[in-house]
This record gives structure tokens, sequence and C-alpha cells, in this order.
């Protein structure tokens, strides 16, 4: 028996590819594979490929596959296609030969009640072939999508820098995305438009999104829908007056939401109040830590504490991502460390929107294209009475508020947090006091942390910490991991034998995640 899949590869732990899906119609329409579709429609969208000769792949589907089989274990087609139908896979691939010569009628049949695409592979045409042209379709339309957004952030930096700015934003970006693009007061009247008209029911579901969103801060930082047969989105301005964008259109692009995202960013940076006050005081701060003053003096002068701490992951690999991000929760304080915000060198793009140096300036002076889609980690500093919310496509670990003089003692609960949720797969995850762990010394804590955990090397000791914030569930800490679950079981049952312990015990496994979060 065979277990296997292939798709676009990505350092991201995520179970979605980092690529538009491929419609099942241009898989169909490569001759060169001879594939012919025998039941259910052409235009479902397929995320990969998998291979799969057990009875019952149910477990290893995760949505979205195109699903190969030569039927060996094929016994009840009614109930495998049932199962894969409830796995959510998007179509299935019935290879003939060397098993079947031909397609089972009873497989056509439970497919086409199903309303399950049904694809006939012909004994030519190998697996790898399949799975190998998906890959190249979905690389070709990854470049595409790529340069579509590019090109938008370089027209939309060009329209910034206009005489009149905020209309020039709004008509490239009505532009971009083929619709209409608008911008609400807080009352929810609409201040400024671009883009052609849209029906009258539309534009009334669009106000009635538009104000879904509310006040900020705290409140949702966008909304999508559909009305008078358009697709509608908005997305609050972070400029702090209640501003809304509304964007309307006939259809939504993979990368549109990134194209709208690079828009909000200027357009609440054109909008937002004059800023100079705070920036001056910020400066001076910076310059007196510079010169020898304590940070806890300098804290006091930013603001009143205690303070919050943010440490984020995530972003869309444009230059705009760390000051999206500070915007939406609502800080200027923000750093967005090594290549931040996908700027290349240099400390990311300011969230107060003042020029950056070096690299800096030139990505934003020019747009600022995609990198490389790398996933930005930026680290943020709010006070304590300002709420942290979930922010979309970010994975955040918030720290308990602390005073300006244990800031980096906050810093380090903001960096273990941020661990715990990209192991849980989290979106948003907040330190929790040490509880018992908290009586235990540190150095003491970590001397027997490093004693006891000496064996495991990095791979098995971040799989032992997952599976353990998991419950032990090896298809979570598979999808966690992004491993096959068979990895998973072969790396635990090497932990348990490095370390010599019973991993089924309570009393082990507490001492191994108390050792775990210590070391």
């Amino acid at each position: 028996m065979y277990e296997g899949s292939m798709a676009m590869t990505s350092a991201e732990p995520t179970p979605t590819p980092p690529a538009p899906p491929v419609p099942l119609t241009a898989l169909l329409a490569r001759r060169d594979l001879g594939l012919r579709l025998l039941a259910g429609p052409e235009d479902v969208p397929i995320h990969w490929v998998h291979t799969s000769e057990m009875a019952d792949p149910y477990p290893y589907l995760l949505g979205g596959e195109l699903l190969m089989t030569a039927g060996v274990l094929l016994a009840d087609p009614a109930h495998y296609v049932a199962r894969v139908v409830e796995a959510g896979a998007a179509a299935l691939a019935f290879g003939v030969t060397p098993v079947y010569d031909t397609v089972p009628a009873d497989l056509v049949e439970a497919c086409a009640r199903h309303g399950l695409p049904l694809v006939e592979v012909p004994p030519r045409t190998p697996f790898t072939a399949v799975a190998r042209a998906l890959w190249r379709l979905m690389a070709e339309a990854r470049l595409h999508e790529l340069r579509r957004v590019t090109e938008a952030q370089q027209s939309l930096a060009a329209a910034a820098a206009r005489p009149a700015p905020v209309p020039a934003v709004l008509g490239a970006l009505a532009s971009r995305l083929g619709g209409r693009a608008a911008l609400f007061a807080a009352d929810g009247t609409e201040s400024a438009a671009a883009g052609r008209e849209v029906p009258a029911e539309a534009a009334r579901a669009l106000r009635d999104l538009v104000g879904v969103l509310g006040p900020r801060p705290g409140g949702p930082a966008s909304a999508s829908g559909d009305g008078g047969g358009l697709r509608l989105a908005a997305y609050a301005l972070g400029g702090g007056d209640g501003l809304t964008l509304g964007v309307a259109t006939e259809r939504r692009g993979p990368g549109d939401h990134t194209v709208a995202g690079v828009a909000v960013v200027l357009l609440s940076l054109l909008t937002a109040p004059h800023r100079g006050a705070e920036a001056a005081v910020r400066d001076g701060a910076l310059v007196r830590l510079l010169l020898g003053a304590a940070p806890p003096e300098i804290a006091e002068t930013l603001g009143a504490g205690p303070w919050t701490v943010v440490h984020a992951a995530g972003g869309d690999g444009t230059p705009f991502a760390a000051a999206s991000l500070a915007a939406a929760l609502g800080t200027p304080l923000v750093d967005a460390g090594e290549g931040g915000g996908g700027t290349g060198r240099g400390g990311g793009v300011r969230a107060d929107g003042r020029e950056a140096d070096g690299l800096e300036a030139d990505a934003v002076k020019a747009g600022g294209g995609l990198r490389d889609g790398t996933p930005v980690t930026v680290r943020l500093l709010l006070p304590a009475s300002t709420p942290v919310t979930e922010q979309p496509g970010w994975t955040l670990g918030v720290a308990a508020p602390a005073a300006a003089d244990e800031l980096a003692a906050a810093d380090a609960q903001a960096a273990r947090a941020l661990r715990r949720a990209e192991a849980v797969r989290a979106p948003l995850v907040r330190h929790r006091p040490g509880g018992l762990a908290a009586l235990v010394d540190p150095d003491e804590a970590a001397a027997h942390a490093r004693a006891l955990l000496g064996p495991l090397t990095e791979p098995l000791g971040e799989t032992l910490r997952t599976w353990l914030s998991l419950h032990g569930s090896w298809d979570r800490t598979a999808v966690a991991l992004d491993v096959h679950r068979n990895t998973v079981r072969q790396r635990i049952t090497r932990c348990a034998a490095l370390l010599d312990r019973d991993l089924d015990d309570p009393d082990v496994r507490m001492e191994l995640w108390f050792a775990l979060g210590s070391r």
C-alpha cells in the first residue's frame, strides 16, 4: 500500500498551499496526460494531488485534493466515495490497470450521485505525471499572481504621490480590482469613491458591511460578503477617525486581499491626523536611550504603563505588512526585526509612515513588490488598556501586562506564547501565569530540563513538544508539523527510546512538558 502527496512546498506551516488553486479543467486540457472526465463537474478547484491505496483514505485527507487511486482495496465503491466526499476531496482520479481494466461502473454511479468529479487516468500516464503537471500549473498561477500584485502595489504607490492622493489611490485600486472602491466616514456616508457604479442593492449591502466593522480599536479589521451579484469587502483604516474602505468587484482573486491591504495602509497614512508631536517624543526617547538613560525612564516618556508586548508571525510578504499590523492594533511602537516586512535589510517600514533608511526607502518608493513571500516576524508594544485581537494572516503571542522595568520578561513571555500558538495552530495565544512551574527556581528547572532532554535533537524535541501540546494526537501533530503521521510516530518512538521513559504514563508526560517549557 502507498500513501503520499505532492503539492507546492512552503516554509510556512499551513495546510493551504501558497498558490492559487488550479481548476480541474486545466488538468483535463493537458493532452499529454490523456485524462477523461467520467462524472461530476469539471470546474472544481484543485489544491493538490494525493495518492492513496487505503481502503478508507479519510484520515489522510485535508480537503481540496485530487485523490488518485488504482483501486487496490476498493471493495465497496459507494462507501468509498461517501468517505471521500465527507473528507472534502475535490475530485477522484482512477487509474486503470494493473488492478482494473476499466473504471468500475458502481464507482462512476456513486460519484455521479454525490456530484464528485471522477477522472479516468489511462495506463500510459503515471500518477506522478499528474502531480507534476499540477505543480507546474500552480507555479505558473503563483508567478502570475505575484506579478499582478507587484504591479498593483507600484500603481498604488505612484497614486499616493499625486497632488490629490486619496482619490488617486481609490482610482488605482478600483482599476486594479476591476470594480468600485469607496471611502466611508465614521457615520457610514460615502466621502470619496472611484470606479464604475454598482447596482443599488450592492451599494446598500456594502454600506451594511461597512457598518459591521464598528468603532476601533478592538473591532474587526475587515469583513467580506456578497450583495447585488457582486463580491464585497470592507477594511477599517488605521488612522483612528473611523474611516473604512469598501470594495465591490465581480470576482475575488487570490491576491486581491493583498492589493486591498496595501491600499488600506496608504489610505491610513494619507488620512491620519498629523503625528509630528508624537514622533518627536519617540525620537527624543531614542536619543536619550542611546546616550545612557535607563529603559524604565524612557518608557515613562512614551506613556503611562503597564504595557503589553506582542510577538507576531505571518503577513503577506510585502513591505507594508508590519506597518499594517501595527495600524490594526493601534500602536506606532513596532519592531519589524531583520528584513522586517520583506524590505530586505534595515528594520522594516515604520508604523508612523515616516521615511525609512536604505533599501527600505527604495522598496516603499517603488511600491514595495513582494520579496519572496517569506512570513514576517515582528514585535509590538501597546498600552495594556489597548485590546489585542486576532488579525487575519497573523499568528500572535501576547504577554501579560508589565511595568516598564519588566518589559524584558514580558518580551520572553510573548515569544513563548507565539511558539505555542504556532504549535497548536491558533491565531492568538496569551501568556498564562506560571502556576506550579513558578514555584520552582528557573535556573534549577533549566538545569533539570537540559539533563533530561539532552539526548533529544532539536527536531525530536519540537515534535515531542507539539505532540504533548496536542494531547498525543498523531494526526493533529502531523498537520501542525507538516509531516506524515508515520513520521510523527517514528519520532515519538525514538524520543521514548532515547529518554528511556514510558510516554503513555501521565506523570512522565507532565514532567517532560514541564522540562520542555523550562529549557
